[in-house]
């Protein structure tokens, strides 16, 4: 029994001492806890959103139905539609001068009031169009179960570390969202996202160009606090993409 529980303290990445003994009922849940983030099902996917998208509107100003960059807001939502991949869409603008704007398996959609001061309506079409790709290509999911991995690991160090902390209370759901919200994806998927929009912008007729120059303006703003820049980085392969795409007509 001794080898199996240093074992199944190995496998969870637990480090005992005299001080935390351990304790095989805690380590079980924990042990859960990371199963169930690599099997969220589409109920616990949206709840996980729901409650993170909540956490984030309440460290946020959010701008009135009567504010202008709502009503802006508003018309570009009407061209760009109210779903992704029949969930229902929520749109809102923080009023905050980074420059940002990123989507959830929930729906939630908010933009930064920053960037639609930087972007004409028709590239902010352009920048929503990519985040809406990320949620309906299964992109937000997989960071989802990632920021959840980390949330319960965080637990773990919790139970044994002779902290309190359980996984989407208190600061441990501000980190699940903060994570949610800055998630790094790989240069296939933002690839892939990028095209996302393209076809969606194609398929409602809209102006595709404004997506290239939507990266261009991120690409021209070089460094500093920008942090759609940290988490989705513009290059210039990305901007050629479309381009070549717009040439060709496909």
């Amino acid at each position: 029994m001794k080898l199996r529980t240093v074992l199944l303290a190995g496998l969870l990445g637990l480090a005992l001492s005299p001080a935390h003994a351990f304790d095989l009922n805690k380590a079980l849940k924990v042990g859960t806890q990371a199963l169930q983030a690599a099997t969220l099902s589409d109920a616990d996917v949206k709840s996980l959103a729901d409650q993170a998208c909540t956490q984030s509107d309440a460290e946020e100003k959010i701008a009135g139905p009567k504010d202008k960059y709502s009503k802006r807001l508003d018309n570009i939502a009407k061209k760009l539609g109210n779903e992704i991949n029949g969930q229902p869409v929520n749109y809102k603008v923080y009023i905050t001068p980074d420059v940002n704007a990123w989507a959830m398996a929930n729906g939630c959609i908010r933009v930064y009031s920053g960037l639609m001061d930087l972007m004409t309506d028709d590239e902010i079409i352009g920048v929503l169009g990519h985040e809406m790709g990320h949620v309906a290509l299964g992109h937000s999911r997989k960071a989802m179960q990632t920021a959840y991995t980390v949330s319960a690991a965080k637990s773990a160090v919790g139970e044994y570390g002779g902290t309190t902390g359980a996984a989407l209370s208190g600061s441990t759901l501000g980190k699940f969202t903060e994570a949610l919200i800055n998630a790094q994806f790989s240069q296939s998927q933002e690839l892939d996202a990028d095209n996302f929009s393209f076809d969606l912008l194609t398929q409602k007729k809209l102006k595709r160009e404004a997506l290239a120059s939507a990266f261009q303006k991120l690409a021209d703003l070089g460094g500093g606090d920008h942090s759609m820049l940290d988490s989705h980085p513009a290059s210039a392969d990305r901007v050629k993409n479309i381009q070549t795409r717009i040439a060709n007509n496909k």
